[in-house]
């Protein structure tokens, strides 16, 4: 019997390859909200986040999962963004520069609330939590990464709203954000190829580079999961490096 149900957007590769390999539960049924899928131990549910019309699918799955679901636990982890374009407003695609803010400001609400709604309808008894994965750059400013920093700031004021929305509600749900810190990923690899003229601080990423610093991804996804075990506020901040 399916005890835990588990969503991973951007599951595809990277940390979000790496929660879904880490998933603690022998009894969860796992899906990887991804464009490509292919990451083993999950069900691909195919979705392409920066596009808005893929939205409602996302939101017709959750819906059909949860529906009857009477297991004791769902969990999303919104782990889908973008760099792309690197580099300054008005001087990128623009095209690009749209479809990076929606996905990077956009998608996580959207999602998160179409979880949320999702959870509602079914009348799901068991524990859910909502983690939107977040950066160091959602309060400090990058030129370059205008898209993402703007983006992570505007997921952390989503996760802070929300979870005082729950609160009130005196809901189950757990909403949080949860910054990884500097991992070893292919997004780490295209920031270093980056000229110093689109993105300004490409050697400090370097210099963590060389000095091996960057955070082996599954370890941040053991790290991540440990910590929905211990007892954390909904509405709440993270940073996993000073846990």
């Amino acid at each position: 019997m399916v005890d835990t149900l588990v969503w991973v957007t951007g599951g595809s590769a990277g940390i979000g390859a790496a929660l879904i390999r880490a998933v603690p539960y022998d009894d969860a049924l796992v899906f990887d909200i991804s464009r490509s899928g292919g990451t083993a131990g999950a069900q691909h549910v195919a979705a392409d986040l920066s596009d808005p019309d893929s939205w409602e699918a996302v939101a017709a799955h959750f819906a059909a999962q949860l529906d009857g679901f009477a297991g004791d636990r769902a969990v999303l982890i919104h782990n889908a963004g973008t760099l792309e374009p690197l580099g300054f407003a008005g001087e990128v695609d623009s095209e690009t520069y749209r479809r990076s803010v929606v996905l990077n400001s956009g998608a996580p609400q959207a999602i998160g609330d179409a979880f949320l709604a999702a959870l509602a309808a079914s009348r799901f008894g068991g524990q859910a939590v909502v983690v939107q994965l977040s950066s160091g750059a959602a309060t400090t400013p990058s030129p370059g990464w205008s898209t993402y920093c703007a983006g992570k700031a505007a997921l952390q004021m989503w996760v802070r709203c929300v979870g005082q929305e729950q609160q009130r509600r005196e809901s189950r749900v757990t909403v949080l954000a949860v910054a990884p810190g500097v991992v070893a990923t292919g997004m780490q690899e295209r920031i270093r190829q980056t000229s110093p003229h689109d993105f300004p601080n490409v050697e400090r990423f370097q210099q963590l580079h060389a000095r091996d610093e960057l955070r082996d991804p599954d370890a941040v996804a053991r790290d991540l999961w440990a910590l929905l075990d211990t007892d954390v506020e909904t509405g709440a901040v993270l940073d996993l490096r000073s846990r």
